[in-house]
């Protein structure tokens, strides 16, 4: 018994800090999503804060749609000067037509990746994980004017997450040394 005592503590524990963050199930992802449109070269404007991301600028994602209707993604950035990449997939993970998918870096770990937010040209876009600890603010441009800004701000600070934390990343477009991994 002395064993499983300890493991218990750890299982109690977990399920209550796993539950304890708030999640992101009842933000809908958009409607009428066409991954096509989506696809191609996005700027991250802003995020929260999270570990994998420490210390970086000129982050992008880049989109391609596969022939088996998965999705290609190869995230970039700039730490210390030199080029991190990570190289992922993704799929559908909703109803056909939302902007609701799944992704993974490290096979066979899935995380969720919902669009909640999408101009109509598809140039500004907000994306969210599973939790409210995973938000980003993507444009096809490095720059996006303020005011279009403020309005993807008040719609996130409306749906509850921590606006106020958001770190903007700077696009410099540094030179690049060599490729390591995220």
């Amino acid at each position: 018994m002395k064993i499983f005592l300890p493991l218990i503590v750890v299982a109690v524990g977990c399920f209550i800090f796993g539950c304890s963050e708030m999640r992101t199930a009842d933000i809908p992802a958009v409607e009428n999503f066409d991954l096509k449109r989506y696809c191609g070269k996005w700027y991250e404007i802003a995020r929260l804060p999270n570990w994998f991301e420490r210390g970086m600028s000129d982050v992008t994602a880049s989109y391609s749609l596969l022939p088996d209707g998965s999705v290609k993604v190869i995230n970039r950035g700039i730490r210390h000067g030199k080029t991190v990449v990570a190289n992922g997939s993704g799929r559908f993970a909703g109803k056909s037509g939302q902007g609701e998918l799944e992704v993974s870096f490290q096979w066979p770990f899935w995380s969720g990746y919902r669009v909640i937010w999408l101009n109509a040209d598809y140039s500004i876009a907000a994306v969210c994980g599973d939790r409210m600890n995973y938000l980003w603010i993507l444009a096809r441009t490095p720059e996006i004017p303020l005011n279009e800004l403020d309005i993807v701000i008040d719609f996130l600070r409306n749906c509850g997450f921590a606006v106020d934390k958001l770190e903007y990343t700077g696009h410099e477009k540094s030179s690049i040394e060599t490729n390591t991994a995220f």
